[in-house]
This record gives C-alpha cells, sequence and structure tokens, in this order.
C-alpha cells in the first residue's frame, strides 16, 4: 500500500465499524490516520439519531485515543486550499457537498491520502484516493 497517513471520511470509518473487508485492511495497514472536527461532527450527529448512540460513542472516543490517530484543525492555511477546492470544483461545474471540501483542503495541505467511499473525490486534481 505504500501510505503512511491517511485522511479518513466518515463513510470510511463507518465502514471499518461494519468491518468491510477493505476499510479493515486500509485501517490495519496504514502508520497513522487523521480525523478533523468535521467528520467527528459527523459521526455525532448520526449517533444522535440511531439507537446505539453511547456504544457508538464510546467505541469512536476509543479510537480515537489510538496512539495511530492524529486529529488536526482547521487553520487559516486550510482555508486557502479549500478556496482553490471551490473554486476549480465550481470553474467544472462539479460541486461537491462542502464538508468534503473541507476533507479535501486539509488532506491537500498536509498531501495526505483521502480513504472515502464518496465518488465525488475524484473531480478535485492533484488529491490523492484510496
Amino acid at each position: 500500500m505504500g501510505m503512511n497517513t491517511i485522511i479518513i471520511d466518515t463513510n470510511a470509518y463507518a465502514e471499518f465499524k461494519r468491518g468491510n473487508e477493505s476499510a479493515v485492511e486500509v485501517i490495519k495497514k496504514v502508520k497513522n490516520i487523521v480525523f478533523t472536527p468535521i467528520v467527528i461532527g459527523e459521526l455525532l450527529s448520526g449517533f444522535l439519531l440511531g439507537s446505539k448512540e453511547s456504544q457508538n460513542k464510546l467505541e469512536l472516543n476509543e479510537f480515537l485515543n489510538s496512539k495511530r490517530v492524529i486529529i488536526l484543525n482547521i487553520d487559516a492555511r486550510t482555508s486557502e486550499f479549500f478556496a482553490l477546492v471551490y473554486k476549480t470544483l465550481r470553474k467544472k461545474g462539479t460541486p461537491i457537498p462542502t464538508n468534503d471540501m473541507w476533507i479535501a483542503a486539509i488532506a491537500m495541505q498536509y498531501d495526505f491520502v483521502v480513504f472515502s467511499y464518496d465518488k465525488h473525490f475524484k473531480y478535485i486534481d492533484k488529491l490523492k484516493l484510496i
């Protein structure tokens, strides 16, 4: 696989928790897994709507406390990458959800590979994807 660090999207974490073999394989092989407040917020929102909120939060916190997990925040430099992603997608006429543009911006800022099952990330030039 050759990747040291990935930035994980909400659906990739969900697939990992469901036991999806490809997701489990990726998570097992990488050295570092980056989470953003965006993904954490999406997960917590989903937990609130589900019937296993406490259990899901417990499992997420356990995962986030792993030595391999890094939580990165958005900063001014990330905003510059976001603006670039937004402009490029708008010119192409291929909008994607705003939260995913933020994930892509952080990935581009730090040269991380995005782990997601969303196909629309492919519309972002030079973004590395699994």
